[in-house]
C-alpha cells in the first residue's frame, strides 16, 4: 500500500527522523495559513498524489504550473496551490492520463548544501533488509542505477542481528560525510531502519536526503510502501489508505478477495493461481496477443467470485476478448463453469468468451458449459485457448 508524501513524513516524525515543518492543506486559504505560520521566508508547495517526479511533472490544464515549487512569499504560496488544486498532474510515473491534485503539502524552506539519496528496502534475493544510498540524490535512481552503477552503494542488514553501529557508519563515510554531520546521518540511518521494521514496509525512500548549510541532515522527501499483508497490525497505516490514487479495478478487486493488475493489452484473463495467471499471459504473448490484465481468483473460487471478476474485467473498455483457464484442484471446474454461466448471463457478455477447464469435476464442468446454450468457446489446452482468444480479437494467431 502507497501513502501520500505528508503522511510519510508524519511516520517519520514520530520516529525522529527531521523532515521540514509543514502541513497538508485542501485549499488555497489553507495553503496560505499553513505558509504564514511557518519559519522563514521561503516555503514550497508541493502536489500530494502517488506518484514521484512531481517537480519535472505539469498540469494538463496549464503546462506552466509544476508539482513542485519553491514560493517566497504567503500570496506566491496561495497562487501555485490553486493553481494545482483540482487540477490534473502528469509526471513520468503517472501515465499520460495523470492524477488529480486533491491537496498539497506546504512546508518550511530549506538551506541545501548537498542532495543525497538514500532507501531502504527488502532485498528478496538476499532475505534481507538492505540500505541503498548514494551521493546522486534528487536525481531519478534508477537512471543512476544504469549510467553509473559505481555511484550505488548496498548495505545489507542481517535481520537476526539487526541493524548495528558499523552499518550506518559505512553508509554514512561511503557517502563522503564527515565529522557531526556523519554522526547525525549515522543515527538518522537507525532510525529509517527501525522505521522499515516497526511499520512493515516493503519500501522506504528518501529522495532527496540533504545536508543543510549548517551541516544537519534532514529527509526532504517521504515515499513509503507498506506489506499488505501486514496491515492487520498496522492499523494506523491502514487508516492512510487513499481509494481515490488507486486502480479502480485493482481496487474493486482487492476488497473482492481477487488479485487484479491492469496491463495494456485487449484480452482479460481469469485464472486460478498466479503460476497459471503468468503462464496464460505468457501463452498469449507467444502467439500473438496481449494481455489486458492478470486477474487471479484463488484456489477457493466461488460463482460469486468469478462474477465479480467478470464485472473487473468488462469494466475495461480496452477488453475485446475473455480467456477463461482454470485448473481444479481445491477449486472445483463444475462450480467454476456454474459461476462462468451465471457471471455471462449477468453482465451480458457480448464478446467472444474462450474456457480452458482441466482438474477436478473437468468433464461435469464442461458439460455445464455445453449444455448453457451460451456462446461460449471451450478450448483443450492452453495452447488452444490462447490462439483462440487471440483470433477472436483479430491478433496475429
Amino acid at each position: 500500500m502507497n501513502i501520500h508524501e505528508f503522511q510519510g513524513k508524519q511516520i517519520f516524525r514520530k520516529y525522529g527522523i527531521p523532515v521540514p515543518e509543514g502541513s497538508v492543506a485542501r485549499s488555497a486559504d489553507e495553503a496560505a495559513k499553513i505558509a504564514e505560520d511557518l519559519p522563514g521566508d521561503i516555503c514550497v508547495v508541493k502536489a500530494q498524489i502517488h506518484a514521484g517526479g512531481r517537480g519535472k511533472g505539469a498540469l494538463t490544464e496549464n503546462g506552466d504550473v509544476n508539482g513542485v515549487k519553491v514560493c517566497k512569499s504567503v500570496d506566491e504560496a496561495r497562487a501555485h496551490a490553486e493553481a494545482l488544486l483540482g487540477g490534473t498532474l502528469v509526471t513520468h510515473q503517472t501515465g499520460p492520463a495523470g492524477q488529480k491534485v486533491k491537496q498539497v503539502l506546504v512546508e518550511a524552506g530549506c538551506d541545501i548544501k548537498k542532495e543525497l539519496y538514500a532507501a531502504v528496502i527488502l532485498d528478496r534475493d538476499t532475505n534481507m533488509v538492505s540500505f541503498i544510498a548514494s551521493t546522486e540524490g534528487g536525481m531519478d535512481i534508477e537512471e543512476v542505477a544504469d549510467k553509473t552503477p559505481e555511484k550505488i552503494m548496498t548495505v545489507a542488514v542481517d535481520p537476526a542481528e539487526g541493524v548495528q553501529g558499523y552499518h550506518v557508519r559505512k553508509i554514512a563515510y561511503g557517502l563522503g560525510l564527515e565529522g557531526n554531520t556523519a554522526k547525525q546521518a549515522a543515527k538518522l540511518f537507525t532510525k529509517l531502519y527501525n522505521c522499515f521494521v516497526g511499520t512493515d514496509a516493503s519500501l522506504m525512500e528518501v529522495n532527496p536526503l540533504v545536508v543543510t548549510g549548517s551541516g544537519d541532515i534532514m529527509a526532504l522527501d517521504a515515499k513509503l510502501n507498506f506489506d499488505p499483508n501486514a496491515l492487520f497490525r498496522q492499523k494506523d497505516i491502514a487508516a492512510m489508505r487513499d481509494k481515490d490514487e488507486e486502480d479502480p479495478q485493482e481496487r474493486d478487486a482487492t476488497e473482492a478477495g481477487l488479485s487484479y493488475v491492469s496491463l495494456d493489452g485487449n484480452i482479460g484473463c481469469l485464472v486460478n493461481g498466479a503460476g497459471l495467471a503468468m503462464a496464460t499471459m505468457d501463452m498469449i504473448k507467444h502467439v500473438g496477443g496481449a494481455p489486458a490484465n492478470f486477474l487471479d481468483v484463488g484456489g477457493g473460487a466461488t460463482a460469486e467470485q468469478v462474477t465479480t471478476a467478470f464485472k473487473i474485467i468488462l469494466s475495461d473498455k480496452n477488453v475485446k476478448a475473455i480467456l477463461v483457464n482454470i485448473f481444479g484442484g481445491i477449486a472445483k471446474c463444475d462450480v467454476i463453469a456454474n459461476g462462468v454461466i451465471a457471471a455471462t448471463k449477468e453482465v451480458g457478455l457480448e464478446i467472444p468468451l474462450v474456457v480452458r477447464l482441466e482438474g477436478t469435476n473437468v468433464e461435469q464442468g464442461k458439460k455445464i458449459l455445453a449444455e448453457s446454450g451460451l456462446a461460449i468457446t471451450p478450448a483443450g489446452d492452453m495452447l488452444d485457448a490462447a490462439n483462440k482468444a487471440v483470433s477472436a480479437t483479430g491478433g496475429a494467431a
